[in-house]
């Protein structure tokens, strides 16, 4: 059976329970979606999970008693007519967008009335697989101005073996949530109420990993012949209207005076590093000029969609601008894919899609700079005969992009690489190199992430791992735990050999069980966990557990870190 319609026909059931336990509830609406449905409701009182349970047995009720849905197509004054004796509010305020003359309703059991298309299945006995999942708050028509409703979240399968499946692979989500592993595992959190919504604060250990992370980076970039640049943070209004910003994002920005001149808080990294390319004259010999910055920026999202790390209001892109000849343009747009695949693989992602964006309605440059900048990445990926599809008027507004997209050990897509081309800006800004002619001519920018936002990447990879990062990108990789007091001189000696090896250690001198301290190790994903007692000491050697392996016995130090370097080395190499 059709998934969407069976889906639907669940919501619309919900629907009838709702108005049979609660009868003051007001409508909202109830379609299906990728994994299942959701219905709005305006009730005085919040949800709760007992409310949830009663729910679910109401829908059983309403399922066993096998009502059909009644479909009637009437007039649109008539449905008026019949909601507004419902006091069904938001029912009347969709009757009056419908264009129609006519509407289709549908009538389940004695009197439960929806406004609604269809289809549905033949009756509600049809739909017996299906579980409620959660409420969350819902503007109406998305609108912040408009009334919060509550909105039910469930899903609806065909058999029972695929419902348990999703519902396992839901709570192996859950556990694995980067909101849940991060203050679990102490690399980050938000706070909320002090410091404001959208705001990420890295503890040490996240602060470790990002240095990991943006150290690996500026590595590989400068391997391939970018250059390190550094922009402000704040910059003036100008320099956003000429680059279109301003009237096509100005939404999405910050803005404050000083001495009545209007500035910015950076939304996006490009205008400066466009200032860097217009300091000087630029001969044709000169390009590609490639700008690399881990560039912090700060959007005006709102708190509705806050989600995490992955969409906050302050994040650093690892972002790049290439400035080339036409004649290079293919070229540099198959050397950032390479550097994609590259970076994703040593992460651990080896499987992503590809999108491509053509232009939006909102958009600056010619229709020729975009069927050109378009065809450029689209004749890449055919060349390379890479899988793609194609999301039309999703593009940046000055120019086409495609997208890679990660996918994670749960097969979900995350949305990272991205890599844009821009006949625009270089024609608004009056980018110039000069041609072996001795003319000047306008450069092609191509705007690029590899990681996209750290934020949302950090996010990715606790999920991915489940918080048990590799070896390399481990915060603390190895723990040693002395059995006694009179161990810890030998813990220390161990932990500066270690680190002479360019190691990451820490000790664990607690006055706790070795069990309580093992455990809480595991607890925090260290990869190497070293055990020092009286044999150990006696003999210089060292008791060496591993992560997902337990006990690997007693061993020399040198074994040990050789051991550990030819993990390195595989993971990263």
């Amino acid at each position: 059976m059709d998934l969407n319609i069976l889906r639907h026909s669940c919501a619309h059931i919900m629907a009838q329970a709702v108005k049979e336990l609660w009868p003051a509830t007001k409508l909202g609406i109830g379609p299906a979606i990728e994994d299942g449905f959701y219905y709005d409701f305006d009730k005085k009182d919040p949800f709760d999970e007992q409310d949830l349970r009663k729910i679910e047995e109401k829908m059983q009720e309403i399922i066993q008693k096998d009502l059909p849905f009644n479909r009637r197509e009437i007039p649109k004054e008539e449905a008026k007519r019949i909601f507004k004796a419902l006091n069904e509010d938001y029912k009347l305020i969709l009757l009056e967008e419908i264009p129609e003359d006519k509407v289709c309703i549908y009538k389940t059991g004695e009197g439960f009335v929806d406004l609604c298309r269809g289809p549905h299945v033949e009756s509600t006995g049809k739909v017996r697989f299906f579980k409620l999942l959660s409420v969350a708050g819902a503007y109406w028509h998305g609108i912040e101005t408009n009334p919060m409703l509550q909105r039910i979240y469930g899903t609806c399968f065909n058999t029972a073996e695929e419902l348990n499946t999703y519902l396992k692979d839901l709570e192996e989500a859950r556990l694995r949530d980067h909101r849940r592993l991060g203050p679990q595992l102490e690399f980050f959190d938000i706070y909320y109420q002090e410091a404001g919504a959208g705001l990420v604060f890295y503890h040490p250990k996240g602060a470790l990993l990002r240095m990991i992370i943006e150290d690996y980076e500026r590595s590989q970039h400068l391997k391939r012949g970018y250059q390190l640049v550094v922009t402000p943070h704040i910059m003036q209004t100008e320099l956003w209207q000429t680059s279109g910003h301003y009237d096509y994002y100005k939404e999405n920005m910050y803005t404050f005076k000083i001495e009545d001149k209007e500035y910015v808080v950076k939304p996006m990294n490009c205008p400066g590093h466009i200032l860097i390319y217009k300091s000087k004259l630029r001969s044709y010999k000169e390009l590609p000029i490639r700008y690399f910055e881990l560039g912090t920026v700060y959007r005006r999202e709102k708190a509705g969609v806050l989600h995490g790390l992955l969409r906050v209001r302050g994040f650093t892109q690892d972002d790049a601008h290439i400035f080339c000849l036409p004649a290079q343009l293919k070229d540099e747009i198959s050397s950032i894919i390479d550097f994609v695949f590259e970076t994703m693989k040593v992460f651990g992602f080896d499987d992503v899609g590809i999108e491509l964006s053509t232009r939006p309605e909102k958009y600056i440059g010619t229709e020729q700079d975009w069927q050109e900048a378009t065809l450029a990445l689209e004749e890449v990926l055919k060349e390379r005969r890479l899988p793609y599809q194609i999301n039309i008027g999703e593009g940046a507004f000055y120019g086409p992009k495609i997208d890679i997209k990660l996918k994670d050990a749960l097969k979900r897509r995350w949305q990272c690489a991205t890599i844009q081309c821009d006949f625009a800006l270089p024609k608004r800004f009056k980018l110039t190199y000069i041609d072996k002619d001795g003319k000047e001519k306008q450069p092609v920018m191509l705007h690029r992430v590899l990681l996209g936002s750290l934020e949302r990447f950090v996010g990715a990879l606790l999920e991915h791992y489940k918080g048990a990062l590799p070896l390399w990108l481990s915060p603390i990789q190895i723990r040693i735990i002395p059995l006694r007091d009179e161990f810890n001189d030998y813990a220390q000696q161990i932990k500066r050999i270690l680190q002479d090896n360019n190691l990451r250690i820490d000790i664990d001198e607690a006055d706790e069980t070795l069990d309580k301290r093992i455990r809480n190790a595991e607890l925090e994903r260290i990869p190497y966990i070293l055990i020092l007692g009286k044999r150990e000491y006696e003999t210089s050697q060292i008791s060496v557990r591993k992560r997902g392996m337990q006990d690997l016995g007693r061993m020399k130090l040198e074994e040990l870190v050789k051991r550990i370097k030819q993990e390195l080395q595989k993971e990263i190499y």
